[in-house]
């Protein structure tokens, strides 16, 4: 069996293969590790093997790594989950990234509850960007107007677009997909000329990284390549 450490060394230099190919800069893309139900050994393994960026679904379990991991420095901690406003003080706490923002009142909430001497909270805006009704996110007309009034909010920066495409389609689907959410970035740019941080486009996943990269993401989000197959969800806060 693989280790974890074997694994991110793989996932590497897929990214790597990938951005070469497209054409981009060799370090345009990053690798965020998504450890939702990974006991906090897993994450201490992928740190000690250079893993930096680490992305939660749940706040307590998140929490509970955090503290587990305080004595490693220089860890990176994404929220990546469903916010909800309850919980939005402990995110704007103890996260550096928050990708799941797709609500004015979320964001409001979180500008408000950053603490001053972290610094801006980096946001990304998660768009349903196939309109499925199970998923959360915003859609391609809300976007605009939302990313217009989160970019204003002091606490934040608006870093970019988040999607989570849905698994049943064809690569040729899927990877309209992709282009969809960069097109929409490049016209938030546009529509936005000062927001001069829309760098980013969280997209991307295990079986999919390479058409996410060619298609632009500058975040791709691992978890089975890494740490193999998902234990079976429990309830989680």
């Amino acid at each position: 069996m693989s280790s974890i450490a074997d694994n991110i060394k793989s996932v590497t230099r897929r990214i790597q293969k990938a951005t070469l190919q497209s054409g981009r800069k060799p370090d345009s893309v990053k690798l965020l590790a998504v450890t939702k139900t990974r006991p906090a050994k897993d994450l201490m393994a992928a740190a000690a093997a250079g893993q930096i960026a680490f992305g939660e679904n749940y706040l307590q379990e998140a929490l509970d790594k955090i503290e587990a991991l305080k004595t490693v420095d220089g860890l990176e901690w994404h929220f990546i989950g469903p916010i909800q406003s309850n919980k939005t003080r402990q995110i704007a706490e103890a996260f550096a990234w928050v990708h799941s923002v797709d609500r004015l009142k979320i964001a409001r909430r979180l500008s408000e509850q950053r603490p001053c001497n972290l610094g801006p909270l980096n946001v990304c805006l998660q768009v349903n960007i196939n309109d499925e009704e199970s998923k959360s996110g915003c859609s391609l007309g809300e976007l605009p107007e939302l990313a217009r009034a989160i970019s204003e909010l002091p606490n934040l920066s608006l870093r970019g677009l988040m999607a989570i495409p849905s698994p049943n389609q064809s690569e040729a689907d899927l990877q309209k997909s992709f282009r969809r959410l960069a097109t929409a970035l490049a016209d938030l740019k546009e529509q936005l000329p000062d927001s001069g941080s829309l760098d980013t486009l969280s997209m991307g996943m295990s079986d999919d990284l390479e058409l996410a990269i060619a298609e632009g993401a500058t975040w791709v989000r691992v978890g089975s390549a890494i740490f193999g197959a998902r234990p079976a969800k429990q309830s989680q806060s």
